[in-house]
């Protein structure tokens, strides 16, 4: 089984992702393959497409050369790679699909789309929370709005909602979360064959 887990910034992706991990699924997230190559870790890959210059992956990086790779090589590509290197887990979950390319490879293979929604002032509180280093640039709630924006014009995240298969809205408790994410674990493990 494969699902993918798609949301704007800070929705909670990774946070439902983590949770299908605690009911067995393999977790990669889309970026996984970029942070890989810029920083040359490529050793649980049985391809790359290439290998770039050594780097920092820093927001804008990972961005930039994504973009990069799927002019070059499809717009599946970090699916692909994100498959490979989980190529050997029975179910696998990937987190932070951010393409109808991508959503579509998915699809193909038989996958579920799981859209993480919540407002934007949730989203920057645990953005703020969670103190990542990718998001160093994002000083105030205006800033964030621009970056969400930004990624919106360049993924069209809001138009990926239409393409998901079940939506989950963030909007309360770890608690209610994991309760939404296990219930639809259950229903996709019943319709399984």
């Amino acid at each position: 089984m494969i699902v993918g887990i798609v949301g704007k910034i800070a929705a909670g992706k990774t946070t439902v992702a983590k949770f299908f991990e605690e009911k067995g699924f393999c977790r990669v997230s889309c970026s996984e393959p970029l942070v890989d190559l810029l920083t040359h870790n490529i050793s649980e890959y049985s391809w790359v497409p290439e290998i770039p210059e050594k780097s920092e992956p820093t927001r804008d990086k990972l961005i930039e050369y994504g973009k990069r790779l799927k002019e070059a090589f499809g717009e599946d590509i970090l699916i692909r790679l994100a498959l490979d290197k989980k190529r050997n887990c029975k179910d696998v979950v990937i987190d932070g699909v951010r393409s109808k390319g991508e959503i579509e490879a998915i699809k193909k293979r038989g996958g579920v789309i799981i859209y993480v929604d919540a407002r934007p002032e949730i989203r920057y509180e645990r953005l703020k929370r969670r103190n990542a280093s990718k998001d160093k640039v994002i000083k105030s709630f205006e800033d964030f709005l621009k970056v969400d924006e930004a990624e919106e014009e360049l993924y069209h995240t809001s138009k990926l909602k239409d393409l998901a298969d079940f939506l989950i809205v963030n909007e309360g408790t770890l608690e209610e979360l994991k309760e939404k994410v296990e219930e639809l674990i259950a229903v996709l493990k019943s319709k399984k064959v």
